[in-house]
C-alpha cells in the first residue's frame, strides 16, 4: 500500500496488478506506464510489468492499518479483469468486509463481469463500487453497475473524452470528473464538465471535480465555477 496523490482517496492497495486495454479511455493508461517504470527499477511486484498478476501476500495488509483509511483498490489493475479468478476476488472482498473501519473504493471498466459476479459476492457499506465512463460509447456500464448489490455506487468520468448528456443517475451516489493528463492528452470541453455538474446537482448526487488535466495538470488546476468541488457520498 502507499499514500496516494489521487484527490478523491487517501491511499492505494494493489492485491492485483496489470491489465489490458478495453476501451478508448485506456489509450494513455497511466498505470501501464508506471508499471513499466517500476519494472525497470527492479521492483519485484512488477517484474512482469503490466501482465495481470495476483499478490496473495497483499491480502494481509489492511489488517495492519491502525487508523481508518479511504482506500483505492487496484489503482494498478482491474479487479474484474477476466484473468482474475472469482476465488481471488472473493478473498479481496473478505478482506474488505473484515475491515469495516476502512472505505474501499473499487473501480472497473469490466461492468459486464462485475454484474455477472455481483450476486456471488458479499457487499458491505464500506465497499464502494464504481465504473469508468469516459464517453457515451460506454454508458452501458452505468446500467450494469445499477443492477449490482453494491451499497455505494459511483462513476469515474476520467479521462472525460466526450460529452455525457442524460446520465442515468438513479441509484448513483457519487460522480468523479477529470480531464486527461500526460504528454498527449485528449482535450476536455468545459461544457461537458458543466453539464455533468448540473446533472448531479439536479439529481442530488455528490460531485467531485478532480482536474482539468493537460500536459501540466498542476498548472491547469481543478477550479470549476470559481470553486473546487470535493463532494463525497453521505453514506455513514
Amino acid at each position: 500500500m502507499s499514500k496516494s496523490s489521487i484527490e478523491w482517496t487517501e491511499m492505494t492497495w494493489n492485491p492485483t496488478t496489470g491489465c489490458t486495454k478495453i476501451s478508448a479511455g485506456c489509450k494513455f493508461c497511466y498505470a501501464e506506464g508506471m508499471a513499466k517504470r517500476l519494472q525497470a527499477m527492479g521492483v519485484e511486484k512488477y517484474k512482469d510489468a503490466f501482465k495481470v498478476r495476483m499478490h496473495p501476500s497483499e491480502l494481509d495488509t489492511p489488517y495492519k492499518w491502525k487508523k481508518p483509511k479511504v482506500v483505492f483498490v487496484n489503482s494498478m489493475s482491474d479487479l474484474f479483469h477476466p484473468d482474475v479468478p472469482l476465488t481471488f476476488i472473493k478473498k479481496v472482498f473478505k478482506v474488505m468486509r473484515d475491515n469495516p473501519q476502512h472505505v474501499f473504493q473499487v473501480l472497473t471498466k469490466r461492468s459486464e463481469r462485475l454484474l455477472e459476479l455481483s450476486s456471488q459476492l458479499k457487499w458491505t457499506h464500506n465497499i464502494w463500487m464504481g465504473v469508468s465512463v469516459e464517453d457515451e460509447r460506454v454508458m452501458k456500464r452505468i446500467d450494469d453497475l445499477s443492477q449490482t448489490k453494491a451499497r455505494v455506487k459511483f462513476l469515474s468520468c476520467e479521462p472525460l473524452i466526450g460529452p455525457l448528456p442524460n446520465l442515468s443517475l438513479e441509484g448513483i451516489d457519487w460522480v468523479i470528473v477529470g480531464g486527461e493528463s500526460g504528454h498527449k492528452p485528449r482535450p476536455m470541453d468545459v461544457n461537458w464538465v458543466l453539464d455533468i455538474q448540473e446533472q448531479c446537482e439536479n439529481a442530488q448526487v455528490a460531485f467531485f471535480f478532480k482536474q482539468w488535466g493537460g500536459r501540466n495538470k498542476k498548472a491547469a488546476g481543478r477550479i470549476l465555477n470559481g470553486r473546487t468541488y470535493d463532494e463525497m457520498p453521505e453514506v455513514f
